[in-house]
């Protein structure tokens, strides 16, 4: 049995300040290389990626895996066309050569779903339109997806079931990989047997769920993951796809879908209006806001002063794995001004002010205009280096365990504003890279000498990932709400192509 693999996973937002090209996916931050068929197996088997999941299961199983090609690109703005015509491209010239060699029993995709690419805002719908121009209709075919993926009739249409993370913190990517696995084996087994391939059902919800409420770990997400389980069984789907939506993509796909997946239309229907009514029927629930930076670092300190544990901090709108960049200094300067004794962010993505610090050395006092590159709003800071790394570790926590991180060249710094001589104190530090990737991950601050859990505040640039590694340590968690491109209310962003009807704050307009 002959299974073909590959992946090509981005999250675009419409309204980030920077595309994401080629070389975004060639060497991002927080993930593996982009891989192409000789290196793509080796390379992720000992990750948490989807794909290594689908690894697992085929081998146990004793297929031959025919690997094709793997990216990812941390989250920004929409895709160039260079970059998605080249990948896709990498991705049917492997398939192609696949089917020279031999014909294939199957097919298993890593995609995001929330891809926006220039000329193709369902970028992962014309993909698989793509593939199945290749491989024709018949080859079974499964996906796993994000949950976070606007996920298309298209895609629904174009591929025989398709299998989102059950967690925001997407702490069960590898298991999403190998579910999506074994359907595909089973929708090849039920093949050979003569049956159909199973019916399905599609749903759109007419509202957006921002960011920061998608979190699993708490309701009201936590219960409809419950509500999404009991259906499933209920109904006897063998997936019961539930996607939260990635709110700040611009075409008429945007939001909240449901596929349902099942022996017959009637169960398949049953399931998907089921989730959709209780979805309807809660709307009210997922309306929430943030703390404004300046209360929240306020609050931070307050706490901090009789905690035994590190209050954390969370700077969504700035979140790296939502789009944001990670360089704007909105939050850092209000732990300055308030002097936030005690408090370590990470991060701020400045090449440029990472290579000064190398140039220094440890020990250096140096004046920098930090981060800022994205919104042209740096920050001036007198700064003394305490440590350097060259940015390359391996993540340790639960979401990412296993995952090749390289950041660059990087940089711990304790800073005050420019012109201040006295740095000496404990203050506020700084991790400075070269490379983006969302503060998910310890390891962030430890590969340079920092233990999160000893200290007094620590700042993040993320929405909800952090929670997986960080919140197991925190007195609590602070969310806010500091400038930056991943805005916690998307309503207030200018959309232009959105579906009719679909309502950008929850119960709005109702």
């Amino acid at each position: 049995m002959r299974i073909a693999i590959g992946g090509f996973q981005h999250e675009s937002h419409s309204f980030a300040p920077l595309p994401t090209g080629w070389r975004e996916f060639v060497k991002p931050g927080g993930f593996p290389p982009l891989q192409r068929p000789a290196t793509l197996v080796e390379a992720l088997r000992p990750t948490s990626v989807p794909c290594a999941g689908a690894i697992e299961v085929l081998e146990a199983a004793g297929a031959t895996i025919v690997p094709l090609t793997w990216c990812f690109a941390n989250p920004a703005g929409p895709v160039t066309a260079e970059a998605f015509e080249r990948i896709a491209a990498l991705m049917i010239a492997a398939l192609s050569d696949a089917l020279e060699e031999g014909p294939l029993d199957g097919l298993y995709l890593e995609l995001h779903g929330a891809m926006v690419a220039v000329g193709f805002p369902d970028a992962e719908g014309e993909l698989l339109r793509r593939i199945r121009a290749v491989v024709g209709p018949e080859l079974p075919v499964t996906v796993s997806l994000d949950p976070h993926a606007n996920m298309t009739r298209q895609m629904v249409d174009l591929a025989d079931a398709l299998v989102p993370y059950r967690t925001y913190p997407h702490v069960d990517m590898k298991p999403a990989g190998a579910q999506a696995t074994r359907l595909l084996l089973e929708r090849i087994r039920r093949g050979k047997q003569g049956l159909s391939p199973w019916a399905r059902a599609f749903a759109e919800i007419d509202f957006l769920i921002p960011l920061t409420m998608q979190c699993t770990m708490v309701p009201p997400m936590s219960r409809v993951l419950e509500e999404r389980a009991r259906l499933e069984a209920a109904h006897g789907c063998a997936e019961l796809a539930f996607c939260f939506g990635f709110p700040y993509a611009d075409f008429p796909g945007c939001g909240v879908a449901i596929a349902g997946y099942a022996e017959t239309q009637a169960a398949a229907d049953a399931a998907v209006a089921g989730l959709k009514a209780y979805l309807d029927a809660h709307e009210p629930d997922f309306a929430g806001g943030v703390a404004p930076a300046e209360e929240g670092v306020a609050e931070a300190i307050a706490i901090a002063r009789g905690a035994s544990k590190p209050v954390v901090m969370a700077d969504t709108q700035d979140n790296p794995g939502g789009g944001g960049h990670g360089d704007t200094t909105g939050l850092l300067a209000e732990l300055i001004r308030q002097d936030a004794q005690g408090a370590v962010l990470g991060l701020i993505n400045d090449a440029e002010s990472a290579a000064a610090c190398h140039a220094a050395g440890v020990g250096a006092m140096l004046d920098l205009s930090l981060g800022g590159r994205s919104d042209g709003a740096p920050l001036a800071v007198t700064a003394v280096v305490e440590a350097l790394t060259d940015g390359r570790f391996t993540a340790t926590g639960p979401m990412s365990k296993g995952n090749p991180c390289d950041l660059g060249p990087t940089a711990l710094i304790r800073v005050a504003p420019q012109g201040a001589r006295n740095v000496s104190v404990p203050g506020v530090r700084v991790i400075v890279v070269t490379r983006k990737m969302q503060a998910l991950d310890q390891a962030l601050f430890t590969h340079i000498g920092v233990e999160p859990a000893a200290q007094k505040i620590v700042a993040l640039k993320s929405s909800v990932h952090f929670r997986a590694h960080f919140q197991p340590i925190a007195e609590k968690v602070i969310v806010v709400a500091a400038p930056g491109p991943v805005v916690a209310d998307p309503a207030v962003l200018p959309f232009t192509d959105l579906r009719p009807g679909l309502r950008l704050r929850p119960g709005a307009n109702r």
